[in-house]
């Protein structure tokens, strides 16, 4: 993923550095369990710790490698210069993909923490946003028309529920990609015990892969990769939302507009909505990789390496620039300029036409059949539509109407609260019941479809860094402007 795209935190975990040590503790982790069992000696074991960590350099790696054409055998290579004669007793039992996908799953399990902690950042504005404007009435719409009344912290409440589920979905994927393998060749363990494999998985933060062949089975990354498919999609969808409602024709809420921000070389009064449809682009990428995750769980008999080529790319791209989304995306909600008298304004612009079911219901609870108040209701609405009066005016002057419901119960269907009698309901069941706090006062966190799968052990490296995921919303560095 190019620089534009890529936050500093999720590149750090891609760039060929960490790579290279993490397929160092990998190997050093063996060896140190080998050498508990017997197999190989402690005092090699102790050397390749010793000697080994933090030497071995990305230029000398591919320098061999240009050689050998295999990078592992090159960083093998390059680790011996540093360890010396005690590096024979490296790599004992183990094939290639030992290392190779073991090191992914940690990537992908560091990756997707980082993902968690920009999806927090993104549900804790959603959920401001939406408390904001719980009560702040705008149009429905539906095929892009005016429907119903409902209000914006609605809709923001349902973008909220959908990233929570999103949430829920990537700590089930970040679990099920979190498995180690140190299983050899074919998945036999015929040469490698396979307590060296829950050693390396104890201290790597994962969990051992059940059954493997070479290479660790494929539907866990397919899983994994539909998953920031799906949440892109979630982003899109509420960065679609945003980009509708910044319309010059609507202009019920936009982008902030930084000082000094221009938005069109030739238009000087142009404030376009870049950031959302930068999102829109980024999802579209994210999607797309999906797709050839799917095609990689199909090897030939215990492997090939045609996946290779495909997570060399997919991984570090679709996270990266799914972490940036997020952070983007995140900015866009906290910083989102609202017009709630344009949506009232716009709500109200048809005259009344967003009641029409009411009137019907109630023509249909006075006696009439459905069929003939639809028509008379329709007849109606189609007059306002066509701005040849407003629609309460009209059903007032339609006699038949008037007869059966009378002015005051007309007047009394054009009520915009009877809309929002159900709001506290439904953000209830969204963010959950706010319990009483000190002196009564309400507290309480958004919770839906938040619930945890229990994690892979952690080990040395994972305490070191810290779960992303349990940092607090908003506290990384936010995602930088422009398209």
């Amino acid at each position: 993923m190019i620089p534009r795209y890529s936050r500093p935190e999720m590149a750090a975990i891609w760039e060929p550095g960490n790579r290279l040590r993490i397929w160092f503790e990998i190997e050093a982790h063996a060896a140190e369990a080998m050498a508990r069992l017997g197999v190989v000696p402690k005092a090699a074991a102790a050397a390749v710790w010793a000697r080994g960590r933090g030497k071995v350099r990305p230029e000398r790696v591919d320098e061999i490698e240009r050689e050998t054409r295999h990078d592992v055998i090159a960083f093998l290579t390059a680790l011996a210069e540093e360890v010396g004669e005690e590096a024979r007793f490296l790599h004992q039992g183990m094939t290639s993909s030992d290392v190779l996908d073991t090191c992914l799953a940690v990537q992908l399990k560091e990756a997707a923490d980082l993902l968690l902690a920009g999806l927090d950042r993104l549900l804790a504005a959603l959920a401001r946003r939406a408390q904001e404007h719980k009560l702040t009435l705008c149009a429905g719409r539906s095929h892009g028309i005016h429907a119903e009344p409902t209000t914006f912290g609605l809709k923001l409440a349902g973008h909220y529920a959908e990233f929570a589920r999103c949430r829920a979905r990537l700590l089930h994927a970040r679990d099920e990609v979190a498995t180690c393998k140190i299983s050899g060749a074919v998945g036999t363990f015929a040469n490698v015990d396979p307590r060296v494999e829950a050693h390396v998985a104890a201290k790597m933060g994962l969990r051992p892969e059940p059954i493997s062949t070479q290479v660790i089975p494929r539907d866990r990354h397919a899983m994994f990769f539909a998953t920031l498919a799906v949440t892109a999609s979630a982003v899109e969808r509420l960065a679609t939302e945003i980009r509708h409602l910044q319309r010059t024709e609507l202009r019920e809420a936009e982008e902030f507009f930084h000082p000094g921000q221009k938005g069109s070389s030739a238009m000087p009064h142009k404030r376009n909505p870049v950031l959302a449809e930068n999102l829109t682009g980024l999802a579209r990428l994210v999607r797309a990789y999906a797709l050839p995750a799917l095609e990689d769980v199909v090897l030939w008999h215990e492997r090939d390496i045609s996946h290779s080529s495909v997570e060399r790319v997919i991984a570090p791209d679709a996270t990266l620039a799914l972490d940036f989304a997020l952070h983007r995306l995140a900015g866009v909600v906290e910083k989102l300029v609202v017009y709630p008298e344009a949506m009232r304004r716009n709500l109200e612009a048809l005259g009344g036409l967003v009641f029409s079911q009411r009137v019907l219901l109630a023509l249909t609870r006075a006696g009439m059949s459905r069929e003939a108040a639809y028509a008379t209701v329709q007849r109606n609405a189609m007059q306002a539509w066509h701005g040849r009066g407003r629609f309460l005016d009209l059903l007032k002057a339609d006699a038949e109407v008037r007869a059966r419901l009378g002015e005051a119960g007309l007047e009394a269907l054009f009520d915009l609260g009877y809309h929002t009698r159900h709001v506290e309901t439904i953000f209830a069941r969204v963010f959950g019941a706010r319990r009483r706090g000190p002196a009564g006062a309400k507290t309480g966190k958004p919770a839906v479809g938040i619930a945890e799968p229990t994690p892979p052990s952690t080990g040395r490296r994972q305490k070191a860094r810290g779960r992303a995921s349990e940092r607090k919303p908003g506290r990384n560095r936010a995602a930088k402007t422009g398209s």
